[in-house]
C-alpha cells in the first residue's frame, strides 16, 4: 500500500486526528463556498477553525497540500455515491441512465466547488491524466459505455465526453457565456445519447 497524500487519512490515524482533519476540512469547504477559492489561505482556515496557523500547516504542509486534500475529500464523496449510492446514480439503473445522472452530478458538484477543481486542474498540469481521481473517472464511464454498447474507441471517448466536464470550461461556460448548469447538463445528456445510439 502506498504512501498516503498530505491530509489524507492513512491507516493507522488516530481518531482525534482524524477529528481534526474532519473540522479542517468543514471549515475549508465552508471558505470556498462563501469567499471562493482565492480566500483558502493556511491564515484564514486557522482563524476559521480556530487553531493555531502551526497546526494547519502540521496537518497539510502547505496551501497546495490544504488544496489536494480538500479535492481528495470532496472526490471521495462523489466516488460512493456513483460506485455504492442508490441509483440513477449509483448501481441498479440502466447505464445510459446511470451516465446521464454521473454528468449532471458532477456538475452539480462543479457549481460549487468549481473554483477549486479549477485551481487544481491549473496546478496539475501534465499530472491530471495521469492520476488516480482522473483515472477512476475513466474507468467508471468507460464501464457504462461498454455496458450500453456504445461501439468506437472507449478510451476517447471517454476522454472526449470528460472533457465536457472540465472544470474550467464550466465555469467559463457559466460565468463567462451565462450558460445555466441545466443547459450544460442537457448538453452532456445530448452527447451521451449519442453516443450509444447505433
Amino acid at each position: 500500500m502506498g504512501t498516503p497524500l498530505p491530509g489524507t487519512v492513512g491507516p493507522t490515524e488516530r481518531a482525534d486526528a482524524a477529528r481534526n482533519r474532519q473540522l479542517l476540512l468543514d471549515a475549508a469547504h465552508e471558505l470556498v463556498r462563501e469567499h471562493g477559492v482565492d480566500s483558502l489561505t493556511m491564515d484564514a482556515l486557522a482563524k476559521r477553525a480556530g487553531v493555531g496557523k502551526g497546526t494547519v500547516f502540521r496537518r497539510f504542509g502547505s496551501r497546495s497540500g490544504l488544496m489536494h486534500a480538500l479535492l481528495d475529500h470532496s472526490e471521495r464523496k462523489n466516488q460512493e455515491a456513483f460506485m455504492f449510492g442508490p441509483p440513477p446514480l449509483g448501481p441498479g439503473a440502466p447505464p445510459v441512465e446511470r451516465l446521464v445522472a454521473f454528468g449532471r452530478e458532477r456538475l452539480l458538484h462543479l457549481e460549487v466547488e468549481g473554483e477549486l477543481h479549477r485551481a487544481a486542474e491549473i496546478g496539475e498540469a501534465g499530472d491530471r491524466y495521469s492520476g488516480a481521481p482522473y483515472g477512476l473517472l475513466r474507468a467508471h464511464v468507460a464501464m457504462l459505455l461498454r455496458q450500453a454498447d456504445a461501439q468506437g474507441e472507449i478510451p476517447l471517448i471517454v476522454d472526449s465526453l470528460l472533457a465536457i466536464l472540465s472544470a474550467a470550461l464550466v465555469m467559463h461556460q457559466m460565468h463567462v457565456l451565462g450558460y445555466t448548469r441545466e443547459q450544460i447538463g442537457d448538453n452532456w445528456e445530448a452527447f451521451v445519447r449519442r453516443v450509444v445510439t447505433r
